[in-house]
């Protein structure tokens, strides 16, 4: 069986391997984790930029991939703690965004400043347990190739963008965008599609 594996079977072994990486209720991994181990689990294409005050809560026992070309700027949370964290190339993740996996971020995307994309949520059905004790759900979020996601947009877990998206400044996206169409709003509908035949942007509506 392989090790992973056998970690994963045994709760005792879990929690020890989960001590040894993450302090106790914190989310940030161990110093010696980010020097030295993740450099052997995490792959980062040629130029790729992660800016001196990003926040790297990475871990080894889930991908963390920043394609070729692609930037992560100051002030942002890249967390791979539940899922993987794929970026693409030529992509840039903006100031102060939080990425919480599994996000897959395509190529050629930009996320402009305090983007918050999270497939993670917190359980709270049993009303007499706090929310912090309760299980995590996860759902993959996908952003294709090429789209833009302005300022302080929040992207919940579950949702697909489509290739060529807009998602204006302060949208709340809880459902997918398909491919070639401007979203806005919260929650986010869309308000324009691109009209192949046409060519041009016509709205929706």
């Amino acid at each position: 069986m392989p090790l992973a594996q056998t970690v994963k079977n045994n709760p005792a072994l879990k929690k020890f391997v989960h001590r040894m990486l993450v302090p106790k209720g914190e989310a940030r991994p161990r110093l010696w984790v980010r020097l030295f181990l993740n450099r052997f689990y995490h792959t980062r294409g040629k130029g790729a930029t992660v800016r001196r005050y990003t926040r790297l809560d990475v871990l080894p026992f889930s991908p963390f991939h920043l394609g070729a070309g692609s930037t992560i700027e100051d002030f942002s949370t890249i967390n791979n703690g539940v899922g993987a964290v794929i970026i693409g190339d030529y992509s840039l993740i903006g100031m102060g965004n939080v990425i919480i996996g599994p996000v897959t971020v395509g190529n050629n995307v930009i996320l402009a400043q305090n983007v918050v994309a999270s497939g993670l949520n917190h359980e709270y059905k049993d009303p007499v347990t706090p929310i912090h004790r309760q299980p995590v759900t996860t759902a993959p979020i996908v952003i294709e190739d090429d789209c833009w996601i302005a300022a302080n947009v929040v992207i919940t877990a579950g949702v697909t963008i489509g290739r060529h998206c807009v998602v204006a400044a302060g949208s709340v996206v809880t459902k997918d965008i398909p491919a070639f169409s401007i979203a806005a709003g919260n929650p986010a509908r869309v308000i324009k599609r691109y009209d192949e035949s046409a060519k041009e942007w016509v709205r929706v509506g």
